[in-house]
């Protein structure tokens, strides 16, 4: 099988170039002309797919080649873009940035290149004029593989400033396919990891949604960008199903009573999760239900197993606590033996007490708010066995926050971390599994249908 989904790859020389006000602008400009946009993002960011989320109408996916492998960047990407006119792919960090000491491994460039995207370079052109010649070179002759396409300026300070910077750029062929100037309307609020997500502030996150399309429209040449996006390489090979991932030949679910209700938490305090994490959970037989740990006081009906995902608990600690019926629904459910699976947020949750508020008390251990981040991608082999793998089950994760645990493991740990420095991390404990790490499903499905198999028999 093969695709020629029409895409672009919107890349910069360095984070905060404004990749995710023109991503994002691209994706509502494009989606309000009516067509299908298929929106993505690359790297472990769970924030900007909720902002890409608002701008198209479908879910935001990411691509992460480090959590899934290379091999599994087309699939994903296609799995995402069934039955889309368009998709438009918001790079991390800088456009050859990626996972530390691995080359270009889950950079953007490495991303496009998986893709056969053309890539669209957002510049800051502040404090700058003729230099922005020799900074475009330097990115599209850095690597022959990568096709820069078009250049879209950013933060241009006055018509005579463009005239200045087109000047430069034509010496380098490469066109400018946009110009916008300076909009603080635009801008969207930060926090202690990064913006602040959709479901915190969705009113205001709309209207700087549709400031950005405004923006994008307004001074990008969207006819040239689709042209630019019609030219990316035909992608073979088939799109990821979930249904295939997960397939076991030794049980099929046929029959309504044998779904397992696992109920997901979501709501505003814990907004991190893949898609893909649930869509495996629900081909595996799963009767997937969500349920907001912040206003609802029960978990819902018929649970058999437990999900919690990352988040910002951090942020709504007194509010989470104050929810003490289902504080202890979920120390109940814990104690009863059935599977929970918590990541970072989840973690947390499960703690006897989060800045001295009272939580679940699932675990014997305490969290709090640091001023330190631990970020980067880790290397994870499961310790022992559990709701999730089975002792030596190897996956890659992400770690991103500001809080610390204490003790860091119990005494059956989830993972053992081989980087930065060996070390185990997390607990298990009858059927919970619960760490910091935050794993993409998609790369080990068996993690899935081991967790709706314990939930069937427990």
């Amino acid at each position: 099988m093969s695709s020629s989904v029409p895409r672009l790859v919107v890349a910069a020389p360095s984070s905060g170039s404004g990749k995710t006000t023109v991503a994002t602008g691209l994706m509502a400009a494009f989606a309000a002309r009516g067509l299908a946009v298929s929106p993505h993002k690359v790297g472990p960011d769970y924030i900007d797919p909720g902002y890409h989320a608002l701008a198209t109408g479908r879910v935001g996916r990411n691509l992460d080649a480090y959590l899934c492998g290379p091999e599994l960047v087309g699939p994903l990407f296609l799995h995402g873009a069934r039955g889309c006119d368009l998709a438009v792919v918001e790079g991390v960090m800088g456009l050859y940035d990626g996972a530390a000491g691995e080359g270009e491994l889950a950079s953007t460039a490495h991303v496009a290149k998986l893709l056969r995207a053309p890539v669209v370079l957002v510049v800051d052109a502040s404090s700058q004029s003729r230099s922005v010649a020799a900074l475009v070179h330097g990115f599209v002759s850095w690597d022959p593989e990568v096709r820069v396409g078009g250049v879209i300026l950013n933060k241009v300070a006055s018509d005579r400033h463009e005239v200045m910077l087109r000047e430069a750029l034509e010496q380098t062929g490469v066109p400018v396919l946009g110009v916008l100037r300076r909009a603080p309307q635009v801008d969207t609020p930060s926090r202690h990891l990064g913006l602040v997500p959709v479901a915190e502030r969705r009113a205001e996150a709309v209207e700087a949604v549709a400031a950005m399309a405004a923006q994008v429209s307004d001074g990008c040449d969207l006819d040239g960008l689709m042209e630019l996006a019609r030219s990316a390489g035909v992608l073979s090979g088939a799109a990821w199903d979930a249904a295939e991932a997960v397939a076991s030949p030794t049980h099929h679910p046929t029959r309504s009573d044998e779904r397992p209700r696992v109920a997901v938490a979501g709501g505003e305090a814990f907004t991190f999760s893949y898609a893909e994490n649930t869509e495996l959970l629900a081909a595996a037989g799963a009767d997937v239900v969500p349920f907001d740990p912040l206003r609802d006081e029960e978990l819902p009906e018929g649970t058999r197993g437990l999900v919690i995902g990352g988040g910002f608990p951090e942020v709504y600690a007194a509010d989470l606590s104050a929810n003490e019926p289902l504080r202890k629904a979920v120390a109940h459910l814990a104690e009863s033996g059935a599977p929970v699976a918590a990541e970072c947020a989840g973690l947390l949750y499960l703690c006897r007490e989060l800045d001295g508020q009272p939580m679940c008390g699932v675990l014997d251990a305490g969290a709090r708010m640091t001023g330190r981040l631990t970020l980067g991608y880790r290397d994870a082999v499961a310790v022992g066995d559990s709701v999730l793998a089975a002792a030596g089950t190897r996956m890659r994760g992400h770690e991103f926050h500001r809080t610390v645990v204490e003790p860091g493991a119990g005494a059956e740990p989830a993972w053992g971390l081989k980087t930065p420095r060996r070390r185990v991390e997390g607990f298990v404990r009858r059927g919970v599994h619960a760490s910091y790490l935050h794993t993409h499903w998609a790369a080990q499905p068996g993690v899935a249908r081991r967790f709706v198999e314990r939930c069937r028999t427990s």
